[in-house]
């Protein structure tokens, strides 16, 4: 993964749905947007070891309940500067959009990138909702009320980050998952933290 060019930003964003020939520049730009050192966004003070595998990659583009997108460098379409998902998998039997595998080159990071992907998935996500109770698929006798998302634990800027686009703690709370696809925790104090935006 080069670096991008240094003109690209918010206005350069266009997302395409992820397809399985990006997976292995999908791995490499989540690797070294959470587990480098790079960017604001890393966790690698916390986390240690990879943060997704090709298999995981591979798994999410092919299940029918989420949309993966990805921004390629507009110079270089083998080159990947960001990706978010939404994933429509019921939760407790309710209609659900969850936001995640969000991730900006931290050679592009503080250009607006990363606020122009949110909002063309949250706008996504809310009219693909609609749609749905509009066609009469599963789940549609009750509408969708918030989109939600996790974040890692001991991440104040990120909290603010998101509280500042209208996410708010729930209070749920779960373990980081040691399932060895996602990385090591370096403390025992880590969980994730669960926030939900109204729409």
């Amino acid at each position: 993964m080069k670096n991008p060019d240094s003109d690209i930003d918010k206005n350069a964003v266009q997302l395409r749905v992820a397809r399985q020939q990006d997976v292995e520049n999908l791995v490499t730009l989540l690797n070294r947007c959470y587990r480098s050192d790079e960017g604001w966004t890393n966790e690698a003070a916390l986390i240690g070891g990879i943060r997704t595998t090709p298999e995981e990659m591979t798994a999410m583009i092919d299940n029918p309940n989420v949309y993966l997108f990805v921004f390629e460098n507009p110079h270089d379409s083998d080159d990947l500067l960001g990706c978010i998902s939404v994933d429509f998998s019921p939760i407790n039997h309710q209609p659900a959009a969850y936001i995640g595998t969000f991730a900006v080159h931290p050679a592009v990071q503080g250009r607006g990138i990363g606020d122009t992907m949110l909002s063309a998935v949250e706008t996504f996500a809310i009219r693909h909702a609609h749609a749905k109770n509009l066609t009469h698929l599963p789940l549609t006798y009750l509408p969708l009320t918030h989109l939600s998302m996790s974040i890692l634990s001991h991440r104040p800027e990120l909290l603010s980050y998101y509280q500042r686009r209208g996410y708010l703690l729930t209070g749920e709370k779960m373990a980081f998952p040691r399932d060895g696809n996602n990385g090591d925790p370096k403390r025992d104090d880590v969980f994730l933290e669960f926030l939900q935006k109204p729409i």
